[in-house]
Formats: structure tokens, sequence, C-alpha cells
């Protein structure tokens, strides 16, 4: 798959193309039946499917200090979308400037003029152009005047699990409800919506030191991205990948109890994110770290002596060898 970064990259004697447009934050089922439709348009007609998203996302643009909590990196969306059959992964730097582009000279110079469009593939709920402008209908118009199709693409819903077992409650699939299950701390609701595990990634830093000089539990503490989707405070069981430098493969999923909140029997201020791995004696310090959410255990607690939190924290450990499946 190619990634561009702006059209710039688009390399000389580009032809025709199947394009679909949207942010595609968590790339959720919904997303997936949307892109799918446009990588089986794309080998219909013998031409490559571009995806296109937007870098920062348009929100934080148009209103400064909006910019919702995101579910995957441009990396890891890259990577989902790659897997679907999508040939071309194109992000489009936006700016101000782009924010105040009509919808009719959007279609026109990035669809026709730049990515010359046979059809356009996007969900019902589809604006684009200055002030959102542009919808599904006027950009049906356009593509009979630029010579373009257009295929909208119902919102899809269905049925979720939950981490309280209340399932089969039908939803619609949208990154904001997932970024409201992550925010409560239901990560078995977010993955049901996502079709995989929560993804949080990280660099390992050093922490406060806590975990391995006092408890005998030495944690790898991440630095996560801005506008990174947090679960809420809480301890989780998670599988827990690294990516050592210089080595293309993340290593094997190792089980982890993973931490998230400001260590309140320690009365800490700071939210952290801390991964305690399972029978790994290791120092990930400055590696990349990707932690898969699974289920939340509890809730971040203050304990009254240090003994009482270890007592708990084994506890924890235990509980994630179950939910996982890991012998000890």
């Amino acid at each position: 798959m190619q990634r561009w970064r702006g059209l710039e990259q688009l390399p000389g004697g580009w032809g025709r193309c199947v394009v679909t447009i949207g942010v595609f934050d968590g790339v959720h089922r919904g997303h997936q039946k949307l892109i799918a439709h446009a990588v089986q348009q794309a080998r219909r007609r013998g031409v490559p499917c571009v995806l296109m998203t937007f870098d920062p996302h348009p929100a934080e643009v148009v209103r400064p200090g909006s910019h919702p909590a995101q579910l995957t990196t441009l990396r890891r969306r890259a990577e989902l979308v790659e897997q679907l059959g999508v040939d071309v992964f194109c992000v489009l730097p936006f700016t101000r400037e782009m924010s105040k582009v009509p919808a009719e000279g959007f279609a026109h110079e990035v669809l026709v003029e730049k990515l010359h469009a046979a059809e356009v593939v996007v969900g019902e709920n589809f604006t684009f152009g200055h002030k959102a402008a542009g919808n599904i209908d006027l950009l049906a118009k356009l593509g009979e005047r630029f010579g373009f199709e257009v295929a909208s693409d119902a919102l899809v819903s269905g049925p979720v699990e939950r981490s309280d077992a209340s399932d089969g409650t039908s939803v619609t699939f949208s990154s904001t409800y997932i970024r409201a299950c992550i925010d409560a701390g239901d990560v078995v609701a977010a993955a049901s919506a996502l079709g995989r595990y929560h993804r949080l990634e990280g660099i390992v830093v050093r922490g406060a030191g806590r975990g391995g000089k006092e408890l005998g539990f030495p944690t790898a503490n991440l630095s996560t991205p801005d506008y990174s989707a947090i679960p809420a405070d809480g301890v989780y069981a998670a599988w827990f990948t690294h990516r050592t430098r210089g080595v293309d493969q993340p290593s094997p999923a190792m089980p982890a109890a993973v931490s998230v909140g400001s260590n309140p029997t320690f009365s800490g201020t700071e939210r952290t994110v801390e991964a305690f791995v399972l029978d790994v004696d290791a120092d990930f310090y400055g590696e990349h770290v990707d932690l898969d959410f699974v289920q939340r255990l509890r809730p971040m607690e203050r304990y009254d002596s240090v003994e009482a939190l270890v007592e708990q924290m084994n506890a924890d450990v235990a509980e994630t060898r179950r939910i996982l499946g890991v012998r000890e």
C-alpha cells in the first residue's frame, strides 16, 4: 500500500481511481463495511482504491480545543486499512485555508483535477466543504457535472457485547459511541463495536519507581500521544506488545495488568498508564508499546496501607490471568 502525505506525492501518470473519504478514526465495524465497498468497486473497475483522511482532525482546526479523543494513530489507521485491501492511504493536512474551500471547489480540485476519481464511496452522513455545506445530494450533482459516480452507504448497526453482560442491544457503530464506551471504562463494548480490542499506543518512560522498588510490581509507564483515547481510571486486563528499535515486527503479545489513574494511595495527582507485564523481567524503557484492552477489573481505589494495596494487586494479577487464559 502506498502512503501519501498530501497530494503532492501523487505519482506522475496517475489514472482513474475509486476514492473513499472520512476521518475513519477507529476503523470500526461501520468504517470496515464502507471501506470494503470502496475496495470492491475499485476491483470491479480495475483501478486503485484511495482512502483519504485528514490530519489534524478537522474539528480542532475549525473549533480549536475541540479535538475528540483519538481512537487510532495515523500509523495504526494505515495498518488497519491496508488489511482491508486499500491501495493508497492519503493524509491531507487539514488547515484553516482548506476549511474555507467551498464544497464545489473541493470536489473539482481534489477529486477531479488531482485524483481523477471514477467513483466516490462515502457514508450517508458525509459532509464536505466550507462549513460542511456539501452533502450526498450535492456530491451526486457534482459527480454528474464532473464525470464521477457517487455511492453512499447507510450507517451500520448491530448488537454489542458489554462488560455488564447485557448483550444484544443494537447500536449504530460510530467513533462517538466508542469514545463514550472507553471514557466509561467499558472496553468490552468498545471492542465489540471496533471489531477488535481498543489499542493504546505509547513510549515507555521513567515513572515514580514505586512499582518495582516498593511493591514488587515493576511497570512500564507509557507516555501516550496527544488526544489519545485513554480508558477511565481503573485496572484492566490487557495484551502488551512492544516494538524494539530497529526491529520491524512487534513482539508476541504478553499478558499485562494495567493501571490507569493517579495512584491515590500515594496521593498522586498526575494521571498515568502503567503496565505490569506478567512473567517477564525486562526493561522496556524507550520502546514503542501497544496495549490492547480486554476487560476492566475494577475502578481505581485508595487503600489505607501499602500492604492492602499489594494484596489487591496480587488479586488483580490472578484475575488478569483468568480473563486472558494465562497460567502461572
